[in-house]
């Protein structure tokens, strides 16, 4: 229930954003099925789509009614009806994970254009943020939660960082860019340098500049976002090149590479930076306490792109709050 004023009067009515969170749910635990098909095929390069869903040990197709995400896996008791062979469980966790995160983006996205049904029938809707803003922020979180959480398991499973995720990941990234570009209101976001700082060309044959310097909105969206994917990805090869330099050994893979750069097209240059670091502090504390427990020495490879992906989620929520925060202390 939910109270706003209208017209100066109380009107009592239904908040839309339990509904918004229920329908994320729903569609997450979906898509978090298909993405367990992905994290154990593409690493393989097998298809996703033929053959359909099989036991991994008995090879029989899994039935519709135990396919249902979360559900069956609790009913069947972790294992499969055909064999009794354990079915693992990052299988539900995948598909809760997906789940919840689509549910906090759908409850986000409710928070910013609230909707709320009256008993009259008639519907409000307050803007707190532009409508064009909470969409392309709500798909830009939707798309990027799906494919981080993605990696993280398979690099987390196999240390693989499938190109079918990374790659597709950066061009989806920049082709919402490209929409939100089109969208964008006149001069908004424009780069404009006013008359007192305008740069003037003296050279023979050139001309004095007579208006104001400027870069659109569209171009500054646009071009930034793929500099900023060109800038996340040389800066963390650059840390590999020079680690194998030294250390005359692999650090890193260009899955990593790639899977930043990735981040990059999502949430720009500082973001990813906010995911790099993150996910090299959580690296590090977990491999820290590997050793200190014994399991780990050195030389251990750690499955970075997990903790990337960790780093990735954080900084698509809080990468703004956090380069805001940081961005304040160095003043």
């Amino acid at each position: 229930m939910a109270i706003r004023v209208v017209g100066g009067t109380y009107t009592a009515g239904v908040s839309s954003i339990d509904l918004f969170a229920l329908a994320g749910l729903g569609v997450g635990l979906l898509l978090g099925s298909f993405l367990n098909v992905c994290i154990a095929r593409l690493p393989k390069h097998e298809s996703v789509v033929r053959p359909g869903s099989r036991c991994l040990a008995c090879g029989h197709a899994v039935r519709w009614y135990d396919n249902v995400p979360v559900v069956s896996w609790l009913v069947l008791r972790g294992k499969c009806r055909e064999c009794g062979v354990g079915i693992s469980w990052s299988y539900p966790a995948v598909e809760l994970g997906v789940g919840l995160w689509f549910a906090f983006v759908a409850w986000r996205f409710a928070e910013l254009t609230p909707v709320y049904f009256h008993p009259a029938g008639t519907v409000r809707i307050y803007h707190t943020y532009p409508v064009t803003f909470a969409i392309f922020s709500s798909a830009t979180l939707l798309v990027l939660g799906f494919l981080l959480i993605g990696l993280m398991v398979m690099d987390w499973q196999t240390q693989k960082l499938p190109d079918a995720f990374t790659l597709t990941g950066i061009a989806a990234g920049l082709f919402l860019v490209c929409v939100q570009a089109v969208f964008l209101g006149p001069g908004e976001d424009a780069v404009v340098l006013d008359s007192a700082h305008q740069l003037r060309l003296s050279s023979p044959g050139s001309f004095a500049s007579q208006g104001n310097l400027f870069i659109t909105g569209p171009e500054a969206l646009i071009f930034g976002r793929v500099l900023a994917v060109l800038g996340a990805g040389l800066l963390l090869y650059a840390i590999a090149w020079i680690y194998k330099a030294v250390r005359k050994r692999d650090g890193m893979g260009m899955g990593d590479v790639k899977m930043l750069a990735m981040i990059a097209a999502f949430v720009g240059f500082w973001g990813a930076m906010v995911a790099l670091f993150v996910g090299a502090l959580a690296a590090s504390v977990y491999g820290i306490g590997l050793m200190v427990r014994g399991k780990a020495a050195g030389v251990t490879k750690l499955p970075f792109g997990s903790f990337l992906a960790v780093g990735g989620l954080v900084a698509a929520v809080f990468g703004q709050e956090l380069v805001g925060w940081y961005g304040g202390l160095l003043r």
